[in-house]
């Protein structure tokens, strides 16, 4: 899944926020009611995995910003962990991660949906059942057509292309290309989806999945109405049926969430919900440094983004004991690390790509990050933290943090370009870090004859247009295409599936998997979807990450963590395993 950054509000000059910082930073408020395991005494890690500055005391407008706008604020569009996060305040999907702290927080509970799905025919369908009373934004009762309606435009991936795939490859006989807007009347999924009556939603699977509720909480399960669906435009205004609405959208400048008076907190006692803030805004377009020094100013209150603070900040807040006590350092389910594009030649040739992965400095890729304290040295694909993950370092990345130039050039012998060769490295634009990781890999990589260009492109687009289509990144010559991902939930299928499927590659753009196609894999993965032994499952999905690392086709740079910034003006703040981030559903803002 999905990893942004972005910020807020009123801009606060630099230099203000600079003397603020050299007084110490902000000073502590009170916190609201108690919590078991929480504090409202600021100190370091006080959120991770626990409540810092418990509160239910509504109120006040919570300030969000990031450095570019994500991929789509429409529930059927988008891919983002900080959007995922985020929509839970104005959509509701099926089922949820609750909006609890710790290991809570990746648990799928009901939320639209009266209860979990039930299984039958060998999991090959799943039936739900929609909670009466629940309305959209104009008071209108959601129904079981709605439900059915959003999943259906959500499978066409040329109007609607960001969001995954995992219900165009799992429901029954969809048509290739299938788009709503070309079957008004759905007959294209008639065997995928039934409606047996308004409260009542069946899927229909080709083959059978055992944990479909974590299909049932993407967000493209939240209902839309087909008469209020603008296609690609339904972002600038999503028909809300949670505690918030869209009271503006701007592309360009940002967004705000007012409260839904159609919404009845009696219909949703699972989630977590708290719905504290009066006004929720959101800042597009706000440089990172700009994000991070308001922040520390008290001018800002989150950033979207989640990924941590700039690595200036970061040594600032680490050298600052009052500062430190208002950061937390949270682990994720998270890899960023580089594709090596196969379609690129002539890493269309194993050994060129082994060259790539023995000649990367490992230990800048890091650094590109922060350090340490921004996420280990990956060796592998899967993050330590994902259920049945194994390390495995068949490279040398931790004996060679440096690279091994030596190897490399043996590799490049064994290819064919003993000289090396030239090519492109794309990475998004408004992320300093993914940029810091191009230029480290570009100076490492020359040390062997490996010319690399760099080339930015807005995030917003990156997997839509650029990286993420398929022509575009050969005829541009991307052979390096720099990208961060996240489990959509934590076990291996959660982790792999979306970014080493070769299946799951669409020429529309769109993609997740940004240039891994290796037939192995891809068997591999069908033999771990149908093996019902959790142990030998999870045994399968390592062989997984061995085929793709065997294959060097990616290069894994850190296990991911993030350094955020609290400040006192928050109250309710936790991180949890489903979002890896503060969880934007419980967040509030700190009464005086």
């Amino acid at each position: 899944m999905r990893w942004n950054r972005i910020t807020t509000a009123t801009a606060v000059s630099a230099a203000v926020a600079l003397s603020l910082v050299a007084c110490g930073g902000p000073k502590a408020t009170p916190g609201g009611s108690g919590s078991a395991g929480a504090s409202a005494k600021p100190e370091f890690n006080a959120a991770v995995g626990k409540v810092y500055n418990p509160s239910d005391k509504k109120g006040g407008t919570l300030r969000m910003a990031i450095t570019q706008n994500w991929d789509s604020t429409d529930p059927g569009d988008t891919y983002y962990g900080l959007s995922w996060n985020l929509v839970r305040n104005y959509v509701r999907p099926l089922m949820t991660f609750a909006a609890k702290p710790g290991a809570e927080g990746a648990k799928p509970v009901p939320d639209l949906a009266e209860a979990a799905g039930v299984p039958s025919d060998g999991a090959k369908t799943w039936t739900y059942k929609i909670r009466k009373g629940v309305k959209f934004e104009d008071g209108t009762e959601v129904t079981s057509a709605d439900v059915k309606y959003a999943v259906a435009r959500s499978l066409d991936k040329t109007t609607l292309p960001n969001g995954p795939t995992y219900f165009n490859d799992f429901l029954l006989d969809i048509p290739k290309g299938y788009s709503v807007y070309k079957d008004p009347s759905l007959s294209g999924v008639a065997k995928a989806i039934t409606t047996p009556d308004p409260n009542t939603i069946v899927f229909h699977l080709n083959k059978p999945f055992s944990s479909f509720d974590y299909f049932a909480q993407l967000p493209s399960t939240a209902p839309v109405p087909k008469a209020k669906d603008t296609g690609a435009k339904y972002k600038e205004h999503p028909v809300s049926t949670g505690p918030y609405k869209f009271e503006s959208y701007n592309a360009n400048t940002g967004l705000s969430l007012i409260r839904n008076d159609q919404y009845d907190a009696s219909t949703d006692p699972d989630s977590g919900r708290k719905a504290l803030p009066d006004k929720i805004t959101v800042a597009f377009n706000v440089e990172g440094t700009d994000i991070d020094n308001r922040l520390l100013a008290g001018d800002l209150d989150v950033d979207i983004a989640g990924t941590g603070v700039q690595p200036e900040t970061q040594a600032k807040i680490l050298a600052d004991p009052n500062l430190k006590a208002h950061a937390d350092n949270v682990p994720a389910p998270r890899l960023n690390f580089t594709v090596l594009n196969s379609q690129v030649a002539p890493l269309d040739n194993v050994n060129c790509r082994k060259a790539v992965l023995y000649a990367a400095d490992h230990e800048g890729y890091q650094r590109a990050y922060g350090g340490p304290i921004g996420g280990d040295i990956a060796t592998n694909l899967m993050p330590p933290g994902v259920t049945g993950s194994e390390k495995f370092d068949d490279y040398g990345f931790e004996t060679d943090k440096n690279g091994n130039v030596d190897k490399a050039k043996q590799a490049l012998q064994a290819c064919g370009q003993p000289n090396g060769f030239a090519m492109n490295i794309a990475y998004r634009a408004d992320r300093a870090k993914e940029k810091a990781v191009a230029e480290t890999l570009q100076q490492s990589l020359k040390r062997v004859g490996i010319n690399l260009t760099t080339k930015p492109y807005p995030t917003g687009d990156y997997t839509k247009l650029y990286a993420g289509k398929p022509d575009f990144a050969k005829a541009n010559k991307l052979g390096l295409i720099v990208y961060s991902w996240g489990a959509d939930w934590n076990d291996g299928f959660g982790f792999l599936s979306q970014i080493v499927d070769s299946r799951v590659i669409r020429d529309t753009g769109g993609n997740t998997n940004l240039g891994i196609r290796i037939p192995e894999v891809d068997k591999l993965i069908d033999q771990a979807m149908s093996t019902t032994d959790e142990t030998a499952r999870n045994k399968l999905w390592v062989d997984v990450d061995k085929k793709v690392m065997e294959q060097a086709a990616a290069l894994p740079g850190i296990w991911a963590k993030g350094l955020l910034y609290r400040p006192d003006t928050v109250s309710n703040v936790f991180t949890n395993d489903g979002q890896n981030m503060y969880d934007y559903a419980a967040i509030g803002v700190a009464q005086k």
